[in-house]
């Protein structure tokens, strides 16, 4: 665990944790497009999600006073062996607590566990449009690599996904 300032702790994931980060998730799924998930997840589904975190690809909360206020988590990037040392990162801030930096408190964390873990590139899918995911990216060193035109769809729109990536 590193504590990131007082009152803010960003810690590995636990089991009792996966109620509150579903909360967070399924608000996500039903209402935006940050994730192209069309369904909410059941908490079964969000232990399952956990316990395949609980490794070499980590998932991190921040808590406030003991309240889980973001979460991210580190998984791969492409199934062909040759992608083994890439990741793909995922951060998401529960709404009432966002631009108090927490969501920057655990990409950082997600990009010291990938090193330590022995990773060479981080890679984020962020949904075009999204400035606020795309600028905290870029806060923490990623860079832009590409767009993926009209690559998921929504609400009955369109969406891009911008590709950044961040070597370690």
């Amino acid at each position: 665990m590193i504590v990131s300032r007082p009152g803010v702790a960003v810690r590995l994931a636990r089991a009792d944790d996966a109620e509150a980060i579903r909360s967070i998730y399924n608000l996500e799924v039903l209402e935006s497009t940050v994730t192209f998930d069309l369904v909410p997840r059941t908490l079964a589904e969000q232990q399952d999600w956990l316990a395949e975190h609980a490794g070499v690809h980590p998932a991190v909360v921040a808590e406030v006073d003991g309240d889980v206020v973001a979460f991210g988590s580190l998984g791969p990037y492409r199934s062909r062996p040759a992608y083994a040392t890439t990741v793909e990162d995922s951060v998401y801030v529960r709404r009432d607590r966002r631009g108090a930096g927490h969501g920057r408190l655990v990409l950082a964390e997600l990009v010291r566990l990938g090193t330590v873990h022995g990773f060479h590139a981080v890679m984020a899918r962020v949904v075009g449009g999204h400035e606020a995911s795309i600028g905290l990216h870029r806060a923490c060193g990623f860079e832009l690599v590409g767009i993926e035109r009209e690559v998921g769809r929504k609400f009955g729109r369109w969406l891009d996904v911008v590709l950044m990536q961040r070597l370690l």
